[in-house]
């Protein structure tokens, strides 16, 4: 039996969660939030650093930025993939306008940039707006 680590996207708290779970909409042991929402999450530099710290559930970030014309296109494209991929990955967004030292330290250098992360540790990157049929095949690739 598999084991993850959750961070809760309402408070913040470090949930363990059974491999079997992960599909049945778990919720935070702390505040009863969903866990896994269907919608990609919000990051900051603080959450970005909790999720990378103590995640074990695959992470990808779309680092994007409000006035990019690409990255706005992309965003109903990706949002609809984090329901599809609900609890075997987990999607997120930064605005790299906003926090632009994430943006430095991971080495974007256009946008959108997708990077997959595992453990903490970057596994995968694509730059560029991607269509659904494209997003979906990099995602599959990334579950194996």
């Amino acid at each position: 039996m598999s084991e993850h680590f959750l961070i809760c996207p309402a408070c913040q708290a470090k949930n363990r969660i059974s491999g079997e779970r992960l599909q049945q909409a778990p919720k935070c042991g702390k505040c009863k939030e969903s866990l896994l929402p269907p919608q990609p999450l919000t990051l900051d530099d603080p959450r970005l650093d909790r999720l990378l710290a103590n995640e074990t559930l695959p992470l990808v970030i779309d680092f994007w930025a409000p006035w990019c014309g690409p990255c706005q296109s992309m965003a109903p494209v990706f949002a609809a993939a984090a329901g599809e991929v609900n609890g075997r990955l987990r999607l997120a967004k930064l605005d790299t306008e906003a926090y632009q030292a994430a943006a430095a330290r991971f080495g974007i250098r256009s946008i959108p940039t997708l990077i997959a992360f595992h453990h903490g540790k970057e596994i995968a990157r694509q730059s560029g707006a991607l269509s659904a049929g494209q997003l979906r095949q990099w995602l599959q690739a990334l579950m194996g």
